[in-house]
């Protein structure tokens, strides 16, 4: 019997936090090694570990994966969360990549210049209520489904649902205006293997503060 996924990253959300939610999602328990200092990062490089010299990384199956999306789309295929056919899957793949566009700002936003944090929120505020999330519950009000891809739940769903926490943290009146998707937040988080994701004491990471963004300044040797 493979063991279980383990997920090399430091301890906070980054790139690994939607990897974390998928498999939280589908059930599967999953360790975590943490990197602590810049050295454990050369070791995983020295080693081979990492193919581009970055994580994410996560041991699964024998392999060692690296690249958030190609572990998202492995994760989502072994765990029956990526649709039935082509079609679905492009569906899938085209609404996770408005997610991610919007998720990347949200990301990004803690480590931008004082200066410019406001004017960046803004622009997030903005793109979450005109682009969107207008465009997800138009997706859910035309085929009045309970998710947005063939009436069965899929990794679209689910990191959705993952960007909706992130932008109700940011301003909570940002989802007054979309009623299907908030039903769709409550139908997500109601599943059994997601509730207990959301419980404290999960492997759940909360939001970057400044000790976790010093962290991460220190571990990949950022100024």
């Amino acid at each position: 019997m493979a063991g279980k996924p383990k997920l090399h990253y430091f301890n906070a959300r980054g790139r690994m936090e939607s990897i974390r939610w998928l498999l939280a999602a589908a059930g599967v328990e999953f360790e975590e090694k943490f990197l602590q200092t810049p050295e454990d990062l050369d070791k995983l490089v020295n080693d081979g570990s990492l193919m581009f010299q970055q994580v994410p990384m996560v041991e699964i199956d024998g392999m060692k994966l690296v690249q958030s999306r190609a572990i998202l789309n492995y994760i989502a295929t072994k765990y029956n969360l990526y649709g039935k056919d082509i079609k679905e899957r492009a569906l899938i793949d085209m609404y996770v990549e408005g997610v991610a566009d919007l998720s990347e700002m949200i990301l990004l936003l803690p480590i931008a210049p004082p200066g410019e944090k406001d004017a960046k929120l803004q622009l997030i505020k903005q793109k979450t209520t005109n682009r969107y999330f207008p465009a997800f519950e138009k997706v859910l009000k035309s085929h009045g489904q309970d998710y947005l891809v063939g009436n069965k739940l899929s990794k679209a769903d689910i990191q959705l649902v993952e960007l909706v926490y992130y932008v109700e943290e940011l301003d909570s009146s940002l989802t007054a205006n979309f009623p299907l998707l908030k039903a769709l937040k409550a139908r997500v988080s109601n599943l059994p293997t997601v509730k207990k994701f959301l419980q404290p004491g999960s492997q759940r990471k909360p939001p970057m503060d400044e000790e976790s963004l010093e962290e991460a300044r220190k571990i990949f040797r950022l100024k």
